[in-house]
């Protein structure tokens, strides 16, 4: 574990590297199903902060996301041609929207997660607690900066 505490340069790029191909692996899992419904990884991200975070307002998904507002629209526009979103207003604010998924939308989300679930859940259960305890606590710290 010593070694850890002084990372050289080549060890960091192969953590990048790791970083990478989990994300590139976890996320090619569901391809088949993007191309199903003929949607995108941008698609995806949204339908799972939707799925997180329910009645999540436009702008608070727009800082999640940390995307364009023309490019979450366009995301939108195409979730609400798939049946797979709705909006409601704020009952205090009527300017702000909130965006949940619909019946539609949370079978899509589910296909596409439980894809996913797969290879991580294959991943933790192969794995004792203190990992996965700690992987948890170092993602938080990547994610956190």
């Amino acid at each position: 574990m010593k070694e850890l505490l002084y990372l050289k340069d080549d060890q960091l790029k192969s953590l990048i590297e790791k970083l990478f191909l989990s994300y590139r692996e976890t996320f090619s899992d569901s391809k088949k199903i993007l191309d199903k419904y003929s949607i995108g990884l941008a698609h995806q991200k949204a339908i799972h902060l939707l799925s997180m975070y329910e009645g999540i307002s436009v702008s608070e998904l727009l800082r999640k996301l940390k995307v364009s507002k023309q490019s979450l629209n366009r995301v939108l526009k195409d979730l609400i041609k798939l049946n797979m979103i709705s909006f409601k207003k704020d009952e205090q604010d009527t300017r702000i929207k909130h965006i949940y998924l619909n019946e539609n939308g949370k079978k899509i989300f589910k296909e596409i997660f439980d894809i996913q679930k797969k290879r991580i859940y294959s991943a933790l259960l192969d794995s004792s607690s203190e990992e996965v305890l700690n992987f948890d606590n170092v993602l938080k710290k990547i994610i956190n900066g």
